[in-house]
């Protein structure tokens, strides 16, 4: 399977070479994010009625913050199980490939 990368800048977010993708988004491990001291918990919630209440980070690099950059679902519902601890981000705010 090939890697798939987050990262903003020169600043890597998260690696991993196993993840899961739903809608479109790619679901990184809880495990491959690099620095947790990065992220930002924010007061943003949003609903999926199959996938459930998603939670959301902001993102710290140098002086600058993105906000409301990455989401996860701490309690998805059972079709969604999938994706427990992991972590999404906007395609707008971090770049993510997969090479």
């Amino acid at each position: 399977m090939p890697t798939a990368i987050a990262k903003v800048g020169d600043l890597v977010l998260a690696e991993a070479d196993a993840w899961e993708t739903v809608e479109g988004n790619v679901y990184f491990p809880r495990s491959a994010i690099k620095d947790l001291d990065t992220f930002q918990s924010s007061d943003t919630k949003t609903f999926c009625p199959w996938k459930g209440e998603a939670e959301y980070y902001s993102v710290k690099t140098g002086d600058a913050v993105i906000q409301d950059a990455a989401w996860y679902y701490a309690n998805p519902y059972e079709k969604a199980m999938n994706i427990k601890d992991h972590i999404a981000f906007y395609k707008s705010k971090v770049q993510v490939t997969v090479e």
